[in-house]
């Protein structure tokens, strides 16, 4: 019954045809001007694709997600490109008008063709250099979003953007979709997210978001303990998992600046030390943090 009354106090009764609210921002200012010309209207026809296609079999009932996609292509040749992609997603906190950021994600090894007004239309069969990739994220940002209302109910928009993942590492244009050794890799997110290793986590995710977050600004005390399950969580599984493994970068590029900042209130100041143990890389958050309590 709790979760019935949080969700409806949280949405309208309008159900929603489609789940994202993204904005698309293009840069070109590293292509030549004749490159340039086929692009005039493809932030255009991105954003129309991801806010008018329906990622999700079922009756979306919830509002739709806010997210944003930043491209910077990077080089061109006729109709083939090369594109940085920074990608992030957001979720309203209940009772606040804050939101909670949910993804920051820099993916530099986007490859595409395209000609000017060309059509997107959905394929979950057959690899297509552009919707595929729009498809991978649309998964990505539903899942983490449905991880966060309710334990592990993101898994099916995970497995879908794994098989994504399956049919680009096979295409022509595989170098992204394959196991790199970078920080950041589309399979190693997804494949994480779907480990059994990482269940701790996740099940500790839904409890930071939505018995945290959610009810910070009503129970500080009783949020700030549940929130600081994510952290313990983690802190136990550093035996069983990667702490450098893609998703732990994920989640702590998207939500070390929000931790640093609500755990300013946890009452065992040690919860600093504990993070900069299992997030070494932003250490300096929480120093300043601790300065400035």
């Amino acid at each position: 019954m709790k979760k019935i009354l949080l969700v409806l106090a949280f949405f309208t009764s309008i159900s929603f045809a489609q789940e994202l609210n993204c904005l698309v921002t293009v840069n070109m200012e590293k292509l030549q001007s004749a490159a340039r010309d086929p692009l005039n209207n493809f932030q255009k026809v991105i954003e129309e694709y991801l806010n008018k296609t329906k990622f999700t079999t079922e009756k979306w009932e919830g509002g739709r997600i806010d997210c944003s996609m930043t491209i910077l292509f990077q080089t061109a040749d006729n109709t083939s490109y090369t594109a940085q992609v920074v990608v992030t997603s957001q979720r309203p906190l209940y009772h606040s008008q804050q939101n909670s950021l949910m993804l920051s994600i820099n993916d530099g090894s986007w490859s595409l063709n395209y000609q000017k007004d060309q059509a997107l239309n959905p394929n979950e069969t057959n690899y297509d250099p552009i919707t595929s990739f729009l498809d991978y994220y649309a998964y990505v940002i539903i899942g983490l979003d449905a991880d966060s209302y309710d334990k592990l109910n993101g898994s099916r928009y995970f497995l879908k953007a794994l098989d994504l993942v399956n049919l680009g590492a096979t295409s022509q244009f595989s170098s992204g979709w394959q196991n790199s050794s970078a920080s950041y890799s589309r399979r190693g997110l997804v494949e994480d997210l779907i480990n059994e290793r990482y269940r701790a986590f996740r099940e500790a995710y839904y409890e930071y978001h939505y018995n945290g977050l959610d009810v910070y600004n009503w129970n500080k005390e009783i949020a700030l303990k549940n929130m600081a399950k994510l952290v313990f969580a983690i802190d136990n599984m550093r035996t069983k998992m990667d702490l450098n493994s893609v998703l732990m970068k994920v989640f702590f590029d998207s939500k070390s600046g929000e931790m640093a900042q609500y755990f300013k209130d946890y009452p065992n100041r040690d919860i600093f030390t504990t993070l900069k143990k299992i997030d070494p890389a932003h250490s300096k958050k929480y120093d300043d943090a601790m300065i400035g309590l």
